[in-house]
Formats: structure tokens, C-alpha cells, sequence
């Protein structure tokens, strides 16, 4: 049985900026803790990010796997299969947008983590809790940084 673990946050950028930071892949190291190496594998017709591969701190060691990413709902939502991880079978989520306000948006991120190695279920919950608020809260600074004159890639 996989659960589900949902965050929802809401940040001061519009989704459009929102979406462009979720999808700049190549800059997730800059903001993004736990990110060391991102490498876009394969792109769609569009020239968006298709396949990606991330080394990340997991657990106190290093890990990789590679997602598989699905914009058939953006820019409303972004969301992404686990084709290949070492230290999990399974990484699914989806990132859903919505404006909120003027200025804001309301990020909900949903994920699905099922990992090869078992943990009890309570070090899991809060491991997949630590995972979607920190990537929400690090989202929120990279979005609402003052110095917002950092090119980022344009949302497509």
C-alpha cells in the first residue's frame, strides 16, 4: 500500500512565475537543499525537460533517480513518474497551481514514495512530510526572492 502525503502553500509570485522556478530544472542546486546534480535527459517537442536525473542527500547518503515528467495539465499542474532511483522504487508526484489573488498562488504538492529499503511507517510519514515542506518553503524563497531579475527559464 502506498500513501499519499499533500502539502498546500500559498506564494507570493504569480503561476506562471511559479511554474517557470518548478521547471528550471538545471537551477534546482541553487535553492533546492538537498538537490546536487540535475542533468535533463530528454526533452518533449516543446523543448521542456522530459526526463530528468537528480542526485540528492537522502537519509544521510547520497542518492539518484530520474523522473519522467508529464505537462499535459500545465500550466495548471505538473506532475512526474519514477522511471529509475536506487534508493526508491517508487517517487511520484504532481505539483497542482492555482491563483490566489493578484500575485499569489496556491501550490498544492501531492507525492507518492515507496522506497526499496522498508522503514517503519512513522519514520516514513515524516520523512515524506519533511520532504513536500521543505521543497514548498524553498520553492516559496527561490519564487519570492527580491533580487527577481535572475533569468529563469520561460514557462512553456
Amino acid at each position: 500500500m502506498n500513501d499519499e502525503v499533500t502539502e498546500r502553500m500559498v506564494i507570493r509570485g504569480t503561476p506562471e512565475r511559479c511554474l517557470s522556478v518548478l521547471t528550471d530544472f538545471e537551477r534546482y542546486p541553487e535553492w533546492a537543499a538537498d538537490i546536487k546534480a540535475v542533468a535533463v535527459d530528454e526533452r518533449d517537442s516543446e523543448g521542456r525537460a522530459k526526463r530528468v536525473t537528480f542526485r540528492a542527500a537522502a537519509f544521510g547518503r547520497s542518492t539518484s533517480y530520474s523522473l519522467l515528467y508529464d505537462y499535459s495539465r500545465a500550466p495548471e499542474e505538473l506532475s512526474w513518474v519514477q522511471t529509475e532511483g536506487d534508493l526508491t522504487r517508487r517517487l511520484d508526484g504532481t505539483y497542482s497551481l492555482e491563483a490566489a489573488g493578484e500575485d499569489s498562488t496556491e501550490i498544492r504538492y501531492s507525492l507518492v514514495v515507496e522506497l526499496r529499503v522498508p522503514l517503519p511507517g512513522f519514520v516514513k510519514r515524516r520523512a515524506e512530510a519533511r520532504i513536500t515542506s521543505t521543497a514548498l518553503r524553498e520553492l516559496r524563497a527561490r519564487v519570492e526572492e527580491a533580487d527577481q531579475d535572475q533569468p529563469l527559464a520561460e514557462p512553456r
